[in-house]
């Protein structure tokens, strides 16, 4: 008979594959590995009162709560510039929109969060950049805020509250990376942005505070004078 026509006896066609899946596996488990390795420590873990300290200590001292999102670039590339203000499109939680930043599958993050009480959230630190613009250029410059929505459509407004915790949390990331001054221009030259300015099929961050952007500047420039006085 010829050679060319003998079959691969089962057993060694049943060792190719076992070969095969487990140098597969072994491949999937180093690169799974890898990028746990890769995150920062912190980033995707519940973090104790000590732990969530410490983070804050880097960051806004604002901030009431803490869950690092993996969803982000460890460390941002460029300088700190920028702010970026979203809306929610929703009335969340803290710890509900964190949930969402934890999941991989989500690919969206914001440096902050604010309530619809005013209080403030980190997902992401300030050192690292977070994916929340649809431009990842402005993200690497940029601090991004995700701000709760107290009306859920139309205008998407926001409460006095969040607003209020809104300048306040923007004048001490300008008066922490050496930002003298908030300009806002309507377009992305300026240093006070919008998501819709990088991605025009969104709202964000809505009528009510894409009005108020002028405003906030100004009163974010007013509490950098009144701190330099």
């Amino acid at each position: 008979m010829n050679s060319k026509n003998k079959s691969v006896p089962p057993r060694y066609v049943m060792a190719i594959l076992l070969i095969g899946f487990c140098v597969l596996s072994a491949v999937t488990l180093v690169g799974a590995y890898q990028a746990k390795k890769a995150l920062p420590p912190y980033v995707g873990k519940q973090l104790t009162e000590a732990e969530m300290n410490e983070v804050i200590a880097r960051n806004s001292p604002f901030t009431s709560y803490v869950h690092l999102s993996p969803n982000a670039d460890f460390p941002r590339e460029s300088e700190i510039t920028k702010i970026t203000i979203h809306h929610m499109g929703a009335d969340l939680t803290l710890e509900r929109l964190g949930e969402s930043f934890a999941k991989r599958d989500r690919n969206a993050s914001s440096n902050y969060g604010i309530d619809r009480n005013g209080s403030v959230a980190l997902y992401v630190e300030e050192a690292n950049r977070s994916w929340a613009s649809s431009n990842a250029e402005n993200d690497h410059m940029a601090i991004t805020i995700e701000v709760a929505n107290e009306t859920i459509g139309g205008d998407w407004r926001v409460s006095e509250a969040s607003y209020q915790a809104l300048i306040e949390l923007c004048a001490d990331i300008c008066r922490r990376n050496g930002i003298h001054q908030l300009e806002y221009t309507g377009d992305a030259g300026g240093n006070l942005t919008t998501h819709n300015m990088f991605r025009k099929d969104t709202e964000c961050p809505g009528p009510y505070l894409e009005g108020k952007m002028a405003e906030i500047a100004e009163a974010v420039n007013q509490k950098l004078s009144d701190s330099r006085e």
